[in-house]
């Protein structure tokens, strides 16, 4: 009988209804796609009459080919990460935020001292470099020279090694020849005198 009872109270909780609940959208601020995303970057190159590179039949009368450098792209920082000088403004005044590839560089007086600087040590190091080459091809010039010379002194020293050995070889040949042998008594036409010993 227990079970009765609450058969009733299923009917009840399923005749109350629930509250509607209303959820009101509020309108969101307008989004600059500038402080979203990057804007694409768009060049216009312009061409005169042209020969196909491909056909020599074609010819290719002037004309502007517009190219895509680089598409749209998120942009992933918020204003509050970035200083003052990387916002910029719309046309409504809102900031939003700059490509750096697109805004000048600031400009003070320590920055161009410090270009001033380095454009100087840039010349001063290009002529040094001038310089050191020139010096190093003389020295290459000069290393080449040496090398020949001593090619030559090593030639020459060997032919004077060649000479001194021929030249002994005929002096020893020469006062070989010119000492009388001391046991061969020296040979005449004449008979011998035979009171000689």
């Amino acid at each position: 009988m227990k079970s009765f009872h609450l058969i009733p109270l299923l009917f009840l909780s399923a005749c109350s209804t629930s509250p509607k609940v209303s959820l009101r959208t509020q309108p969101s601020p307008p989004v600059e796609n500038a402080s979203v995303r990057y804007p694409e970057v768009v060049r216009a190159y312009h061409f005169g009459r042209y020969v196909d590179p491909g056909d020599d039949l074609v010819m290719h009368e002037q004309h502007t080919v517009y190219r895509v450098e680089e598409n749209t792209r998120w942009s992933l920082r918020t204003a509050t990460d970035l200083p003052p000088a990387t916002m910029g403004t719309n046309a409504f005044g809102t900031p939003v935020l700059r490509d750096a590839a697109f805004s000048p560089t600031p400009v003070n007086d320590d920055i161009l001292a410090e270009v001033n600087s380095q454009r100087l040590a840039t010349t001063q190091i290009l002529t040094q470099s001038r310089a050191f080459s020139a010096m190093l091809s003389q020295f290459a010039f000069a290393l080449h020279q040496t090398q020949t010379n001593w090619q030559q002194t090593a030639a020459m020293r060997a032919t004077v090694g060649d000479l001194k050995q021929r030249l002994d070889a005929i002096e020893s040949a020469r006062d070989a020849s010119s000492l009388p042998p001391a046991n061969n008594p020296p040979t005449t036409n004449t008979a011998a005198d035979p009171l000689s010993p």
